[in-house]
């Protein structure tokens, strides 16, 4: 059994001011296998406090100076590499096909913090003017359960290397990837107070951090609800915001398009991160005249997906994080089912051979149209929807019927037309025939998808303001 029982401020664990304890769950067999303490308002404003008197010192710090901590952070988090694998498959049962990518992305993301910092420009020339970028103060940075470690590490690199400092608020449902986190960290030897890191829940300490008038910025990646929750608490202050929120991506398989090609991506697109993931891509848009042809190479790629214990190393989907999370996923299927959508693969109930953790069958529909509720929310699962079209005008109409505009993806033959298409959708991101993914370029959503780009040169200057000085 695992038991956390401190927190980390001004450079110190320490016992937190707050007595719950939340159960710690492995997804898989749906045991409890430990417990953390958690942080209430009061050591969330304590973490605000030790930020907020670090900051001057740390706003002062030259390049180099930030280089040099990013560094020391990277190499204490590569070192834990190990650890935090084991981590992600026990407490949030990512399989071998996800797990290896989030023991390692941690570390990753301080390297391109690193190295955006190492051409980051702090001060440009605007006519008469001298334009400074200038850190705003402290940063509350708020992470999710889906990729916990790498948002903390991927936060935190951008806001030090702005010259802001921390407290994070992450997840209570990823404890022991954050304790592994923080003590890789604190083993960085930063400046006591420069981050913050306070376990709890959203309404207690979240809300102390997007409510509190000596917090300068919010990062915040999570659902669009607590979002909007977060911007409507930030307005008061006028703090500054950036919010990565919920997706309804579409894959858009265009008619010229190759289906030994296309069928691989739009299934992995879809499924990435057992379906928890903001970006997957559920809704598959295909032409009406391939539409039969399709269907038939999407249902045998979806059946063919191992669901199942995240230790095994056929298994591509895992389990879902929770029981409440399994609920919703089941609830969604059941609806879908409800709403006249014909089921081509999965269903509800769990995969054969499973038992006791909460395992989802990869769930593929087809005759589905873009006003049903399992193409319209965010299931978090892995649940895919197939919607026909009849022309390209319509595909990109449809892509784009959707309050989300987080990601996309278009496959197709003609790489110049597939650019084109891409052109037209309203996303943040859109991939082309790749599901390749670019640290160096602007990551964020359009509409309800969120506010700000995280990311490369975009991703630290959303933690500055720009001033402009004329003499």
């Amino acid at each position: 059994m695992h038991h956390i029982e401190q927190v980390y401020i001004n450079g110190e664990f320490v016992s937190p001011h707050g007595t719950e304890r939340f159960d710690l769950y492995n997804p898989a067999t749906a045991c409890v296998i430990g417990q953390v303490r958690l942080a209430d308002a009061v050591d969330g404003e304590r973490a605000i406090a030790a930020a907020r008197a670090a900051f001057p010192a740390w706003s002062k710090t030259t390049k180099q100076v930030r280089i040099a901590a990013l560094q020391r952070m990277h190499a204490a988090v590569a070192a834990r590499h190990d650890d935090l694998l084991e981590a992600v498959v026990e407490e949030y049962g990512a399989p071998a096909s996800r797990s290896a990518w989030m023991a390692s992305y941690p570390a990753e993301v301080i390297a391109q913090a690193i190295a955006a910092l190492e051409a980051f420009e702090f001060t440009t020339v605007a006519g008469a003017a001298r334009v400074e970028m200038t850190p705003l103060g402290v940063a509350g940075l708020i992470t999710p359960w889906n990729s916990d470690a790498g948002f903390i590490c991927g936060k935190l690199a951008a806001a030090l290397a702005a010259g802001c400092t921390a407290v994070i608020k992450p997840s209570e449902m990823s404890a022991l990837q954050t304790q592994i986190v923080t003590e890789a960290l604190h083993a960085a030897d930063l400046p006591p107070g420069v981050f913050n890191i306070v376990t709890g829940r959203g309404d207690t300490v979240g809300e102390t951090i997007s409510r509190h008038p000596h917090v300068a910025k919010i990062s915040f990646t999570g659902s669009t609800r607590t979002g909007k929750a977060i911007l409507r608490n930030a307005a008061e202050n006028f703090t500054r915001v950036t919010l990565e929120l919920g997706g309804k991506s579409p894959t858009l398989i265009l008619d010229d398009a190759d289906i030994k090609q296309a069928i691989p991506l739009a299934v992995q697109a879809g499924l990435m991160n057992s379906g928890q993931a903001c970006v997957a891509g559920t809704r598959i848009l295909v032409p009406q005249s391939r539409k039969a042809e399709f269907e038939q190479a999407l249902a045998l790629a979806v059946a063919a997906v191992a669901s199942g214990d995240p230790r095994d190393a056929k298994t591509v989907v895992g389990p879902m994080v929770s029981e409440r999370q399994w609920q919703r996923v089941q609830g969604y299927i059941q609806k879908g089912l409800a709403e006249g959508a014909r089921l081509l693969a999965g269903g509800v109930g769990r995969p054969e051979g499973t038992r006791d953790g909460w395992f989802v069958r990869p769930t593929l529909f087809t005759d589905v149209h873009n006003q049903m509720a399992i193409a319209r929310d965010e299931i978090f699962g892995p649940v895919l929807c197939v919607i026909a079209y009849r022309d390209e005008a319509e595909a990109i109409a449809i892509a784009n019927d959707t309050d989300y505009g987080l990601s996309a993806l278009v496959l197709g033959g003609d790489s110049g037309r597939a650019r084109r298409v891409a052109q037209q959708i309203q996303a943040g991101r859109v991939l082309v025939n790749t599901l390749t993914h670019e640290p160096k370029a602007p990551f964020g959503g359009f509409k309800h998808s969120g506010v700000g780009r995280e990311m490369g040169a975009w991703g630290i200057s959303a933690f500055m303001e720009p001033k402009s000085i004329l003499s």
